[in-house]
């Protein structure tokens, strides 16, 4: 029927979307509801933690999803304990300008 078959795809979409691993931990053992859970701090896994979780995100996300997981203001006040960890010297570049930038010229997006 096709009740019964639109529960088959929402239950195969929820176990496919539970198991997604993130693109940024392709080499570890997490999916990306840990990932998440380890970047808001909710979850340690060892040595996985949450500047662990921030520098990966920071290393290789793209600018959107930087923004929309960590957010302006934790950007702004963990830089500095990120910074010496990000391997990319262009990244580096872009964050410190955009850390500097923020304060001075935006400061309404520090306060979400």
């Amino acid at each position: 029927s096709l009740c019964f078959r639109a529960e088959v795809v929402f239950a195969y979409n929820q176990v496919m979307q539970a198991t997604q691993r993130s693109p940024y931990v392709w080499d570890y053992d997490i999916d990306q509801t840990q990932f998440i859970e380890i970047l808001d701090g909710r979850l340690k896994i060892g040595r996985l933690d949450q500047d662990w979780a921030a520098r990966r995100l920071l290393e290789y996300a793209p600018y959107e999803e930087i923004v929309r997981l960590i957010g302006f203001r934790k950007l702004v006040e963990n830089w500095p304990r990120w910074r010496g960890k990000i391997r990319s010297k262009s990244r580096v570049r872009g964050l410190d300008f955009l850390v500097q930038w923020i304060p001075e010229k935006r400061p309404e997006l520090l306060r979400g």
